[in-house]
């Protein structure tokens, strides 16, 4: 049965998120930006919270942890490689490793490039995904600390998961993010659809995260670099995908 996943918004513009087991009650909590949110929806459900697992080191996804462990005393997961810039992690992780909730096995992936060991976890049985910074709806984070190849990797690694998995990203960034990925790609009609859908979905008040990964790869720039129309438009046919990809992602540092 797969987890119960509910979608929190804190702060200005990111996303925290719960994923609930009901046959055991385990409850993990990905990111915490900030904790009266969060610490609202756990008791509007009577949820006890059981796990924190923390994506990276900026304090948009950390800050919020203080507070909630007053109220909840949950095991704290973290990229072995952050431990000297996280909050107390109770659990190191790291590419590769794999921990369970509620019965649901959590796979570590390492998508370094927004940061360098910023880790997404997997959950296969829920086709769920928690990107935060990485890969975003119609985006992907700026590259503070990592290269275009590495973030080109990460990204490609989270292409390869199954089309049906559910990308649970970390910002409301997705209408600004779909006036860039017009300028390099705009013949794609999937993208001029998700832009219609995403306006009226933010008119209504309502988030665009999640998204499914089959529609970031119809329609996200950022993984597109091998897209033929894409590499025509910007004068890059047949360069390699990270190089196309560097050139994406600096025309979107400029934009």
């Amino acid at each position: 049965m797969p987890l119960e996943i509910v979608t929190i918004p804190c702060l200005s513009d990111n996303y925290a998120f719960l994923a609930h087991d009901a046959t055991s009650g385990q409850t993990a909590l990905i990111d915490a930006p900030e904790a009266g949110p969060i610490l609202a929806e756990l008791d509007a459900r009577g949820w006890t919270l059981s796990h924190v697992l923390l994506t990276h080191h900026h304090w948009d996804h950390v800050d919020g942890l203080t507070g909630i462990q007053e109220k909840h005393s949950p095991t704290v997961f973290g990229a072995a490689a952050d431990v000297h810039r996280l909050p107390p992690l109770n659990q190191q992780v790291a590419e590769g490793d794999s921990f369970e909730i509620g019965g649901e096995p959590v796979q570590v992936l390492d998508v370094s490039g927004h940061t360098v060991g910023h880790v997404a976890f997997y959950m296969p049985q829920s086709a769920a995904v928690f990107t935060a910074d990485s890969l975003m709806a119609l985006g992907c984070g700026r590259l503070f600390e990592g290269t275009a190849p590495q973030m080109w990797e990460s990204l490609s690694k989270l292409a390869a998961l199954p089309d049906e998995t559910i990308v649970y990203s970390g910002h409301e960034y997705t209408q600004s993010n779909a006036n860039f990925a017009t300028t390099v790609d705009p013949g794609n009609a999937a993208l001029q659809q998700r832009m219609t859908d995403i306006d009226a979905a933010r008119a209504a008040g309502k988030p665009t995260v999640p998204s499914s990964l089959a529609l970031e790869k119809a329609t996200n720039p950022f993984l597109r670099a091998t897209d033929p129309a894409i590499q025509g438009h910007l004068g890059m046919e047949n360069a390699e995908p990270a190089a196309v990809f560097a050139e994406i992602r600096a025309r979107k540092d400029r934009f």
